[in-house]
């Protein structure tokens, strides 16, 4: 009898609402599922692709992360994997940093990290794979841009996406909403002198034009072109200084501060 190699795990996007991405990680047969804000795309996804759902995985409790919980749940009896600081009724394995999760039914571990900020218990998970690092991070971090700070404090959120920045530079974010080009924009606005982040608006704006996702996108990318990993270049500062949401000299958190309050208006 000749033993087959296991399929390679490959991530499904699957759009919801306006602009959320529920994420779908597969082998071919079983699958997780992670922040499934609604329930119909999904079952529709695993019957399109003839795949067994084995395990739900969520970052936080927001309405657009864990609403199609109880859908899949009356689909099929599967663990759910939660934040044990966010209050989620359907968690079953709560989690925090540093625990690593060995998803039912996949040839994949996970790593937990506490990544608080746009709510006060959002986790966020890792592979950690030679030649195929991932990051699934909710609404922390966005490609161009970071989440709003709901119920955490400006210097969870900093930490958080510190945290996140010193992952390997090819890791894969894969995060929850399609917001890059708006993010893009105003990344433009406050460090207009970023060569790397003319291409990208460039590439990312042909990805949209096709109809095509401009996520994942990789911590190397996000470190080159994202404001809010940035925040400490002297362009991003200046720009804060003159549009008059920072004094000069101001220490580095007031300028992530002024960067995130500009940003909600802009």
């Amino acid at each position: 009898m000749i033993n087959l190699p296991p399929h390679p795990l490959r991530v499904l996007a699957v759009p919801a609402f306006k602009d959320n991405y529920l994420w779908l990680v597969h082998d071919g047969v079983n699958a997780a599922v992670i922040d499934p804000g609604d329930s119909a795309p999904i079952l529709a996804a695993l019957a399109a692709h003839q795949l067994t759902l084995t395990a739900i995985l969520l970052t936080h409790h927001h309405a657009d992360h864990i609403g199609g919980v109880p859908g899949l749940l009356s689909h099929a009896h599967v663990p759910v994997f939660g934040p044990r600081n966010d209050a989620i009724a359907a968690v079953t394995t709560p989690l925090g940093e540093g625990d690593l999760v060995a998803v039912p039914g996949l040839a994949l571990t996970l790593r937990v990290l506490d990544v608080p900020g746009h709510t006060s218990g959002h986790i966020a998970y890792v592979r950690e794979t030679p030649g195929a690092h991932w990051l699934f991070c909710g609404d922390t971090l966005f490609a161009g841009g970071c989440g709003r700070i709901f119920e955490g404090t400006p210097q969870q959120m900093a930490a958080s996406l510190a945290k996140l920045a010193a992952l390997p530079e090819d890791t894969n974010v894969y995060c929850a909403h399609e917001y890059t080009l708006a993010n893009l924009r105003f990344a433009s606005a406050v460090e207009p002198g970023n060569g790397q982040l003319r291409e990208r608006i460039e590439r990312d704006g042909a990805k949209r034009a096709a109809g095509l996702a401009t996520v994942p996108s990789t911590i190397g990318v996000e470190t080159a072109t994202n404001p809010f990993l940035r925040y400490r270049q002297p362009e991003i500062v200046a720009s804060l200084v003159a549009a008059g949401r920072l004094d000069a000299g101001a220490a580095p958190l007031a300028a992530f501060i002024a960067l995130r309050e500009w940003k909600n208006t802009y």
